[in-house]
Protein backbone atom coordinates (compact mmCIF):
# COMPACT_ATOMS: atom_id res chain seq x y z
CA UNK A 1 0.00 0.00 0.00
CA UNK A 2 1.65 3.37 -1.01
CA UNK A 3 1.78 5.62 1.73
CA UNK A 4 -0.32 9.11 1.95
CA UNK A 5 0.70 12.30 0.48
CA UNK A 6 2.08 14.24 3.58
CA UNK A 7 -0.75 17.38 3.84
CA UNK A 8 1.62 20.00 4.95
CA UNK A 9 4.67 19.19 2.56
CA UNK A 10 1.73 19.04 -0.43
CA UNK A 11 0.58 22.65 0.79
CA UNK A 12 3.98 24.51 1.36
CA UNK A 13 4.42 22.36 -2.55
CA UNK A 14 0.83 24.07 -3.72
CA UNK A 15 2.05 27.66 -2.80
CA UNK A 16 5.58 27.54 -4.33
CA UNK A 17 3.76 26.44 -7.66
CA UNK A 18 1.02 28.90 -7.40
CA UNK A 19 3.90 31.52 -6.47
CA UNK A 20 5.66 29.96 -9.89
CA UNK A 21 2.80 30.35 -11.76
CA UNK A 22 2.13 33.55 -10.72
CA UNK A 23 5.48 35.12 -12.11
CA UNK A 24 5.91 32.72 -15.33
CA UNK A 25 2.30 31.88 -16.37
CA UNK A 26 1.03 29.00 -17.77
CA UNK A 27 0.99 28.75 -21.54
CA UNK A 28 3.60 25.73 -22.00
CA UNK A 29 4.06 24.95 -18.11
CA UNK A 30 6.23 22.07 -18.24
CA UNK A 31 6.70 19.91 -15.12
CA UNK A 32 9.81 19.05 -15.56
CA UNK A 33 11.43 22.74 -15.42
CA UNK A 34 8.42 23.52 -12.59
CA UNK A 35 9.53 20.25 -10.05
CA UNK A 36 12.79 21.55 -10.97
CA UNK A 37 12.07 25.10 -10.09
CA UNK A 38 10.43 24.22 -6.58
CA UNK A 39 12.97 21.98 -5.66
CA UNK A 40 11.03 18.89 -6.21
CA UNK A 41 10.51 15.68 -9.19
CA UNK A 42 8.21 15.20 -11.19
CA UNK A 43 7.36 11.82 -9.19
CA UNK A 44 6.73 13.99 -6.44
CA UNK A 45 4.43 16.20 -8.19
CA UNK A 46 2.13 13.60 -9.79
CA UNK A 47 2.35 11.46 -6.45
CA UNK A 48 0.75 14.57 -4.56
CA UNK A 49 -1.14 15.95 -6.94
CA UNK A 50 -2.56 13.10 -8.82
CA UNK A 51 -2.17 14.83 -12.35
CA UNK A 52 -0.88 18.29 -14.45
CA UNK A 53 -4.64 18.93 -14.85
CA UNK A 54 -5.50 18.77 -11.18
CA UNK A 55 -2.36 20.31 -10.19
CA UNK A 56 -2.84 23.42 -12.58
CA UNK A 57 -6.65 23.51 -11.18
CA UNK A 58 -5.62 23.50 -7.48
CA UNK A 59 -3.10 26.28 -8.48
CA UNK A 60 -5.67 28.48 -9.90
CA UNK A 61 -7.84 28.02 -6.77
CA UNK A 62 -4.98 28.83 -4.23
CA UNK A 63 -4.23 32.47 -6.81
CA UNK A 64 -8.13 33.20 -6.66
CA UNK A 65 -8.55 32.62 -3.05
CA UNK A 66 -5.22 34.85 -2.75
CA UNK A 67 -6.80 37.50 -4.45
CA UNK A 68 -10.14 37.57 -2.61
CA UNK A 69 -8.13 37.52 0.84
CA UNK A 70 -6.05 40.85 -0.55
CA UNK A 71 -8.96 42.20 -1.70
CA UNK A 72 -11.43 41.19 1.43
CA UNK A 73 -12.21 44.62 3.47
CA UNK A 74 -10.37 46.97 0.59
CA UNK A 75 -13.54 48.86 -0.15
CA UNK A 76 -16.84 49.91 2.15
CA UNK A 77 -19.36 50.59 -0.71
CA UNK A 78 -22.14 51.46 1.88
CA UNK A 79 -20.88 54.88 1.60
CA UNK A 80 -20.36 55.55 -1.74
CA UNK A 81 -22.23 55.70 -5.39
CA UNK A 82 -21.90 52.86 -8.20
CA UNK A 83 -19.89 54.91 -9.52
CA UNK A 84 -17.57 55.39 -7.03
CA UNK A 85 -17.49 51.92 -5.92
CA UNK A 86 -16.69 51.05 -9.79
CA UNK A 87 -13.82 53.60 -9.45
CA UNK A 88 -12.21 52.27 -5.91
CA UNK A 89 -12.04 48.68 -7.58
CA UNK A 90 -10.72 49.91 -10.63
CA UNK A 91 -8.17 51.54 -8.51
CA UNK A 92 -7.60 48.42 -6.47
CA UNK A 93 -7.38 46.05 -9.60
CA UNK A 94 -5.31 48.42 -11.37
CA UNK A 95 -2.41 48.32 -8.48
CA UNK A 96 0.60 46.85 -9.99
CA UNK A 97 0.42 43.95 -6.80
CA UNK A 98 -2.59 42.75 -8.46
CA UNK A 99 -0.85 42.34 -12.11
CA UNK A 100 0.12 38.53 -11.84
CA UNK A 101 -3.45 37.46 -11.26
CA UNK A 102 -4.69 38.91 -14.01
CA UNK A 103 -2.03 38.53 -16.03
CA UNK A 104 -2.79 34.64 -15.12
CA UNK A 105 -6.66 35.09 -14.83
CA UNK A 106 -6.45 36.30 -18.58
CA UNK A 107 -4.19 33.47 -19.99
CA UNK A 108 -6.76 30.79 -18.19
CA UNK A 109 -9.94 32.81 -20.23
CA UNK A 110 -7.65 32.72 -23.69
CA UNK A 111 -7.22 29.07 -22.83
CA UNK A 112 -10.69 28.03 -21.56
CA UNK A 113 -12.07 29.94 -24.98
CA UNK A 114 -9.36 27.39 -26.92
CA UNK A 115 -9.73 24.59 -25.05
CA UNK A 116 -13.34 24.11 -22.96
CA UNK A 117 -12.98 20.56 -22.20
CA UNK A 118 -10.20 21.52 -20.09
CA UNK A 119 -11.64 23.54 -17.54
CA UNK A 120 -15.29 22.64 -15.34
CA UNK A 121 -18.11 23.40 -17.37
CA UNK A 122 -16.18 24.63 -20.54
CA UNK A 123 -15.11 27.65 -18.43
CA UNK A 124 -18.16 29.21 -17.06
CA UNK A 125 -16.77 29.79 -13.72
CA UNK A 126 -13.92 31.75 -14.61
CA UNK A 127 -16.72 34.35 -15.76
CA UNK A 128 -19.20 33.56 -12.77
CA UNK A 129 -15.85 33.88 -10.49
CA UNK A 130 -15.56 37.61 -11.17
CA UNK A 131 -19.20 38.43 -10.24
CA UNK A 132 -18.95 36.47 -6.90
CA UNK A 133 -15.33 38.46 -6.15
CA UNK A 134 -16.08 41.61 -7.24
CA UNK A 135 -20.08 41.58 -6.38
CA UNK A 136 -19.15 42.02 -2.75
CA UNK A 137 -17.59 45.68 -4.09
CA UNK A 138 -20.42 46.35 -5.86
CA UNK A 139 -23.12 45.38 -3.55
CA UNK A 140 -25.12 43.64 -6.25
CA UNK A 141 -28.19 43.49 -3.96
CA UNK A 142 -28.29 47.26 -4.89
CA UNK A 143 -27.54 45.52 -9.27
CA UNK A 144 -29.82 43.57 -11.14
CA UNK A 145 -27.67 40.78 -12.50
CA UNK A 146 -27.89 42.26 -15.83
CA UNK A 147 -25.90 45.41 -14.65
CA UNK A 148 -23.53 43.64 -12.63
CA UNK A 149 -22.59 41.47 -15.54
CA UNK A 150 -22.55 45.20 -17.47
CA UNK A 151 -20.30 46.15 -14.90
CA UNK A 152 -17.99 43.69 -14.59
CA UNK A 153 -17.72 43.06 -18.47
CA UNK A 154 -16.66 46.39 -18.81
CA UNK A 155 -13.96 46.55 -16.05
CA UNK A 156 -12.66 43.17 -17.39
CA UNK A 157 -12.92 44.71 -20.93
CA UNK A 158 -10.89 47.76 -19.94
CA UNK A 159 -8.09 45.76 -17.51
CA UNK A 160 -7.91 43.75 -20.64
CA UNK A 161 -7.00 46.53 -22.56
CA UNK A 162 -4.62 48.50 -20.15
CA UNK A 163 -2.65 44.79 -19.54
CA UNK A 164 -2.82 44.38 -23.51
CA UNK A 165 -1.87 47.87 -24.41
CA UNK A 166 -0.14 49.42 -21.56
CA UNK A 167 -2.12 52.51 -22.02
CA UNK A 168 -2.98 53.35 -18.33
CA UNK A 169 -3.93 57.13 -18.93
CA UNK A 170 -6.77 56.43 -21.39
CA UNK A 171 -8.11 53.08 -19.76
CA UNK A 172 -8.48 55.36 -16.91
CA UNK A 173 -10.18 58.23 -18.49
CA UNK A 174 -12.71 55.52 -20.11
CA UNK A 175 -13.16 53.98 -16.53
CA UNK A 176 -13.91 57.69 -15.25
CA UNK A 177 -16.28 57.75 -18.19
CA UNK A 178 -18.33 54.66 -17.33
CA UNK A 179 -18.33 55.54 -13.52
CA UNK A 180 -20.48 58.30 -14.65
CA UNK A 181 -22.48 56.77 -16.97
CA UNK A 182 -23.74 54.56 -14.26
CA UNK A 183 -24.10 57.15 -11.77
CA UNK A 184 -26.09 59.31 -13.91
Amino acid sequence: MARPSDPARRSATLARATDYVLAHGLAGLSLRPLAAALGTSTRMLLYDFGDKERLISEILAEARRRLRDLYAGTIDAASLTRGDTVRAIWAWLTDPAQAPYLRLFFQVHVDAMARPAAYAESGRPLITDWLDFLGSGLRTDRLDPETATLVIGTVRGLLLDRLTTGDPERTDRALNRFADLIDG
